[in-house]
């Protein structure tokens, strides 16, 4: 992802600190100790604290405002992002307290001009809060301060890995006009289809003299060889955004991703990223689509540009966590094949899967709920996650009973990929083309 840049500006209102009163105190405690003691050195020290009280105390800070410019970009390795923190202000300087990845991690304060770094620790695919800050200005040696600035927050939308499929799946209904696979029109490009009699039209060198000289009823008939056309695949991703469940069961619920593994979004976005590298590679089409109210949706399309817009746009797809059940049926084109990606905990997903089966389209059902980890639940929790486990299960038994093809797809096993085709190409209305 390229660099990232969240800027706010805020007015700021001043208020004294107990800086002053310290100031004012100190100096009646030096000025008292002198005349008891008769030390005038030691009334004299009392001076400037007393002086410079009364300076902060006559001039407070005008009216004035800060800006705060965080920006991110990527770090030498792929699992960190850089930031940098900029405070703008005629303020002396700032106080900063600062989060990374949803966590107080520490405060810091800068001079004019002079700007924080930081560095954060990505643990997750997709997009995620790596810095955010609060600031409140200082003036005349803290003798004035600010009140805290509203939070700002910079995302962060880290890209998933693709993994490479060997193969993938083919709509059993090609009717692209140009790509890379076996179509069912006649054409050219393709295996061999059938013998028929010469037509105008058809090339001469297509004629198969051997089936002429066999099968010919009549002296000058003609016969020819007829292919069948080369066609591309329209592929359809459709990606379930209703939940992000961490491999770690403990965790679910509570917002803890920091321990909770590898979640569902994390599988989603990666095998959504590495279903349309391998399509686009062979020359298909590929939509996409984030199944939530408000979704990120991607036109059909196919090139190294295209597969760029689906990486930012994969990248940036996040759980939508609202609990709003996705009701509208996202569009796909005929003779497509649609990989529905979800934990098929709520029945949205399942349900689409399902009515684009019983209309005639190829559909791929790719689980991506992690292995669970079942450390720490207590009895309940233990009954609780198995009670779903057999409600997904349903699920599952269900959509295989209606011809779709069910395929998990697991981070800790690296075959999980291959699978699709492996799987597919056993059933009888399902293709596989070696990529």
């Amino acid at each position: 992802m390229t660099e990232t840049r969240s800027t706010l500006r805020a007015p700021l209102s001043w208020q004294r600190t107990p800086v002053l009163a310290a100031a004012f105190c100190g100096a009646v405690l030096l000025a008292g100790a002198g005349l008891v003691f008769g030390r005038p050195d030691v009334i004299a020290a009392g001076l400037p604290l007393a002086l410079a009280g009364v300076w902060a105390l006559l001039r407070p800070p005008g009216a004035s405002s800060a800006e705060i410019i965080l920006s991110l970009d990527a770090a030498a390795d792929a699992d960190s992002v850089v930031g940098a923190v900029d405070v703008i202000t005629d303020a002396e300087w700032t106080q900063l307290a600062v989060d990374q990845g949803g966590e107080r991690t520490g405060e810091v304060e800068t001079g004019t001009g002079e700007v924080a770094r930081t560095r954060t620790r990505i643990l997750h695919s997709g997009p995620s809060e790596a810095l955010a800050v609060t600031a409140r200005a200082l003036h005349h040696d803290a003798a004035w301060a600010s009140a805290p600035t509203p939070r700002v927050s910079a995302v962060w939308a880290a890209s998933p890995r693709a993994r490479r499929i060997a193969e993938l799946p083919l709509s059993p209904r090609l009717i692209g006009l140009h790509g890379g696979h076996d179509g069912q029109r006649g054409g050219s490009g393709g295996d061999f289809r059938d013998i028929h009699p010469f037509a105008p039209g058809d090339e001469l060198r297509r004629v198969d003299w051997r089936a002429t000289a066999r099968m010919a009823r009549r002296p000058g008939d003609l016969l020819v060889r007829r292919t069948n056309a080369l066609s591309d695949s329209a592929v359809v991703i459709a990606l379930d955004t209703a939940d992000d469940l961490g491999a770690v069961v403990a965790t679910w619920g509570s917002g803890a991703t920091a321990r909770s593994g590898p979640t569902s979004m994390d599988l989603g976005r990666e095998a959504a990223l590495s279903v349309a590298a391998s399509a686009i590679g062979a020359g298909d089409r590929v939509a996409f689509h984030a199944l939530s109210p408000g979704g990120r949706t991607l036109r059909s399309g196919s090139g190294a540009r295209h597969l760029e817009r689906l990486r930012g746009v994969i990248a940036g797809t996040g759980a939508d966590g609202d609990g709003t059940r996705y009701r509208r049926t996202p569009p796909v084109p005929p003779g497509s094949i649609v990989f529905v990606l979800s934990t098929f905990f709520d029945g949205a997903a399942a349900d689409l899967a399902l009515r684009w089966s019983s209309g005639g389209q190829a559909v791929v059902a790719i689980d991506v709920l992690p292995t669970p980890r079942t450390q720490r639940l207590s009895a309940a929790q233990g009954l609780a996650m198995r009670t779903l486990l057999l409600e997904r299960a349903g699920v599952l038994d269900d959509l295989r009973g209606a011809g779709v093809e069910v395929v998990s797809w697991d981070a800790d096993d690296p075959r999980a990929a291959l699978r699709i085709a492996a799987r597919i190409a056993r059933r009888d209305r399902g293709r596989g083309v070696p990529r």
